[in-house]
């Protein structure tokens, strides 16, 4: 890049100290984001490793400011990271992973287009395959500050390596039932670089994993105090309130409310258009008219029927010891990039 890119320059500047003489394979945008094209990262590099398991090394551009900065007196350059990813790689590939570069334009694509960012220890459900064209269990991602980049300086501010980590679900639930800083800690022994490997198991599977997670969850409840739901809502029933929960999402739910109201703590729950607030105490039920948020305080054995009742099969069920609350589970439809449903859950 020419001198008329100064954020490019200063993060080729950080990958040249990491990779001295090595020349990456990069995918450069043919039509810019600003000039309406359709993906948000001008380019992306890739760099092949061998160390300490063989594996992709993926850098993006253009998350950060690369050619001038609206703010010079920002402390962070534009969202104030770039995505890096580390894939594993078969000994002998040459060609980096396409769905990979995909993934990078697509997290992008939701933080430009929803104005929300990332940071480290957030997590997200991708609600299908990590890569839609392999077998894998990976279907969740979460953030780690790149443990070789860090953080660096730019002419435009301040510029954090964000890196991505596959998650299984099992995994994901465990983040969030218990605390997502905990368990990728409890990940790295497993994952070093936290290298994302398509065809590994889940780590909840090792029997010193699970048993570590359950013991942090019994002694430290759920970090999680709201969670975001796309299948999600809630309704007027009759006298009282209907719940509208997607089965991918119920038995997480379940999972946080028990870390949550057992320790006297409260979760909020977001759809697209509507939330509710769970909290422990005397059974109540009803809306906050400011906020129009459905409020619901459960006694233990209210708890205890609401998780009982949010497994992953479509039905609808009423809540004994909560008179007045409906869940209503409906299945939920992984579909491929074309739209083609691939798989039911409940």
């Amino acid at each position: 890049m020419t001198s008329d890119a100064p954020g490019w320059e200063a993060i080729d500047a950080a990958l040249d100290r990491l990779y001295p003489g090595v020349e990456p394979k990069h995918y450069a945008t043919l039509v810019k984001w600003s000039l309406g094209g359709p993906d948000p990262l001008d380019g992306i590099s890739f760099y092949a490793r061998e160390s300490p398991v063989p594996h992709w090394h993926i850098v993006s551009y253009g998350m950060s400011e690369l050619y001038s900065a609206p703010n010079p007196d920002a402390e962070w350059s534009g969202w104030g990271y770039e995505f890096t990813f580390r894939v594993r790689r078969n000994p002998g590939d040459t060609e980096p992973p396409v769905w990979a570069a995909n993934l990078l334009q697509n997290l992008a694509r939701y933080n430009f287009g929803s104005g929300n960012g990332f940071a480290p220890y957030h997590q997200m459900d991708l609600n299908g395959p990590i890569a839609l064209d392999y077998r894998t269990l990976i279907r969740a991602v979460a953030f780690v500050e790149d443990p070789e980049l860090g953080v660096i300086n730019t002419p435009f501010g301040k510029v954090r390596f964000l890196q991505i980590f596959g998650l299984t679900l099992d995994e994901y639930a465990a983040t969030q039932a218990w605390n997502v800083e905990a368990v990728l800690g409890l990940a790295a022994g497993h994952a070093p670089l936290f290298v994302t490997d398509l065809g590994r198991g889940s780590f909840t599977d090792i029997p010193a994993f699970a048993e570590k997670v359950a013991a942090g969850r019994r002694r430290d409840g759920s970090s999680t105090g709201s969670l975001a739901v796309a299948e999600f809502a809630w309704m007027s029933d009759g006298d009282g309130y209907r719940l509208i929960v997607g089965a991918h999402a119920v038995e997480r739910i379940a999972a946080i409310l028990r870390g949550r109201l057992r320790f006297g703590r409260t979760l909020v729950v977001d759809g697209p258009d509507s939330s509710v607030e769970f909290s422990s105490g005397s059974f109540g039920l009803g809306t906050d008219e400011s906020s129009g948020v459905l409020k619901i305080v459960l006694t233990d054995e209210a708890l205890d029927h609401l998780t009982g009742v949010l497994v992953p099969l479509a039905g609808v069920s009423p809540v004994p010891e909560a008179p007045g609350l409906i869940v209503d589970v409906r299945p939920t439809l992984i579909r491929d990039g074309d739209g083609n449903v691939v798989e039911r859950i409940g």
